[in-house]
Formats: C-alpha cells, sequence, structure tokens
C-alpha cells in the first residue's frame, strides 16, 4: 500500500450527479476527491426546467452553487482535470489524471455522462440545445403553441411524436429523415392526431444563433419550424468503464446493482451514464442515492473487518 492519502470516495465527474454524491458522503464525514474535467452535456441550454427552486435558472449557475456549498464540508476537496485512468489494486483504486497527478482511494464513483452524438446535418450542432431539443419535461412549457417538429424514424420517432404531441395542441410534424420505417397503422394514428408525417431527406439547417430558421430538404420545398424535438444516439463521455470491462445494458448505460455498484465491486455509477432519464432533478436524486449507499458499504465493510 502507498503512503499517499486514501480517499473514501473518489468521484469523476463533477457535474450534479458528481456533487450531489459528494454533498452526500461529505455529510457523512467521508474524505471526497471530486475530479472534473469541466464538459457537462448540458452546456449549451441557456435554462433549465422542472427541477424544484431553481426553475428557469442557468444551469452552469446551479453547478456553481453546488461547488460553492462544498467549500463548507472540510473532508471534500475538488479537482479540475481529466481522469485518464483508473488501476485496481488489492484493497485500492489508483486514478490517474491527464497531467501525471495519481491519488488512491476505497471506492470510485463514476458520475461522467454521456456525450450525443450530434448528426452531420449542416446547422442542426448551432441549434442543438437551443432550439433543437431532446426534453419536452425540460423545454416543452415554454414551447407550447410554437410550430413543432419531430426529427426521428421508426418505432422511436413514433413514440417521441406521440409525447410532444401533448405541447402542440395544433399539432405538429415528424420529419423521418428518409423513407419512412413506421408502420402504416402509425401513420394512420399520427395523422388522425394531426401529426404530418414528411419523409424528405434533410440538406441543411439555416439558423441564426441557435434559432432555426428553415429545414432545406434536397428534393422538396422549405419547411419552417421553431422548435424540433429529437433523441439522438449517444456514447459513454468518459471511455474508463469500457476499458475496465464495467457490464453495460444494451442501450449502452453502465450497469449498476441496486447498490448502484457496478460489476467490479468498489467501483460504482451515478446519473446520467445509467439511465435514460437525463435531467437535473434526476442526476441530482442519482448522486444523492448513490453516496449514501456507498457510505452504507463503507460502513458494512468497518465492521466486517
Amino acid at each position: 500500500m502507498t503512503n499517499r492519502q486514501l480517499y473514501d470516495v473518489i468521484i469523476i465527474g463533477g457535474s450534479y450527479a458528481g456533487l450531489s454524491a459528494a454533498l452526500s458522503l461529505g455529510r457523512a464525514l467521508r474524505t471526497v476527491l471530486v475530479i472534473d474535467s469541466g464538459n457537462p452535456c448540458n452546456k449549451v441550454a441557456p435554462h433549465a426546467h422542472n427541477f424544484i427552486t431553481h426553475d428557469g435558472r442557468p444551469p452552469l449557475d446551479i453547478a456553481a452553487d453546488a461547488r460553492a456549498q462544498l467549500v463548507a464540508y472540510p473532508t471534500v476537496s475538488t479537482l479540475s482535470g481529466l481522469v485518464e485512468d483508473v488501476i485496481p489494486h488489492e484493497n485500492y483504486f489508483e486514478v490517474v489524471t491527464d497531467d501525471g497527478l495519481d491519488f488512491i482511494s476505497k471506492k470510485i464513483l463514476f458520475a461522467t455522462g454521456v456525450t450525443d452524438l450530434v448528426p452531420h446535418i449542416p446547422g442542426f450542432a448551432e441549434c442543438w440545445g437551443h432550439t433543437i431539443l431532446h426534453c419536452p419535461y425540460c423545454h416543452g412549457y415554454e414551447n407550447t403553441g410554437r410550430r413543432t417538429a419531430v426529427l426521428g424514424n421508426g418505432d422511436q420517432g413514433f413514440e417521441l411524436a406521440k409525447v410532444i404531441r401533448q405541447w402542440c395542441p395544433d399539432g405538429l410534424t415528424l420529419y423521418t429523415n428518409g423513407t419512412s420505417t413506421l408502420s402504416p397503422e402509425e401513420v394512420f394514428l399520427l395523422n388522425s392526431r394531426n401529426i404530418k408525417v414528411v419523409e424528405n431527406e434533410i440538406e441543411g439547417i439555416e439558423q441564426s444563433d441557435g434559432c432555426i430558421q428553415a429545414i432545406n430538404f434536397k428534393d422538396t420545398e422549405a419547411d419552417h419550424p421553431e422548435v424540433i424535438y429529437t433523441q439522438l444516439p449517444f456514447r459513454q463521455q468518459c471511455p474508463i468503464p469500457e476499458k475496465l470491462g464495467l457490464d453495460m445494458t444494451e442501450k449502452g448505460f453502465i450497469f449498476v446493482s441496486k447498490c448502484m455498484e457496478t460489476s467490479i465491486p468498489g467501483i460504482f455509477a451515478a446519473g446520467d451514464c445509467l439511465s435514460l432519464f437525463r435531467s437535473i432533478a434526476h442526476a441530482v436524486a442519482s448522486g444523492n442515492k448513490a453516496g449514501a449507499l456507498i457510505n452504507k458499504c463503507l460502513i458494512d465493510e468497518f465492521f466486517n473487518e
């Protein structure tokens, strides 16, 4: 064993889930190091919604307040940096950063989130998080009644269009961006609820400061929605869980037990990296739960020594 400080927990990822876990563990008198690369997936979103006491606030401000509140807990430390490796040892884990620093801890918590894979449609990236959105519970209320479209195909596009219709009393359009893979029954049901299906391939998006001006198609005239909802494919933001061989779900999330422990004992996960429910509120709840369960795990180990 090394003579370096042995942290109880090192948290990789210092956004909402990681900060929430750090608060829970700090209040349990655990020594915690939070290492964050400063790249949250919602960094382009101007406002956060559906999170009580913070509805409408800039998400980066919420995270900044959380970091400031952690200062009150002397056992919690934070570090700006990118973790390059996690090395399991017999009784501890070694964490190595990209600038050569290394630390050791009894437990690891991945709160590293996911990265959305933006399609190669000109103008899409500029609108993502502004007028091209992924969550109606976060942004639907503010966009109620605006000209709305959904980008998707097959069962995923069908189900998303059904959900978004709740915020669109005048109906909406489903862009399949090419030949539809919806069944005739699905198309009929959507049409009967004033949801138009457009199969034309999208050539590009005209935009100004992230605001959609027009959707240009390859073989027909442009359309002019004000907001588009879509569900993008994603990858784990941090490659280390895959490198370690952690079990993943079919959808690409980190698999955890009811105790939020991964397939490697002593390594836990929380937040967007393990759940389809991507919101600040859910990430905070997930991190809080993980912190409490990690503390319980450490308590059990102490009494079983």
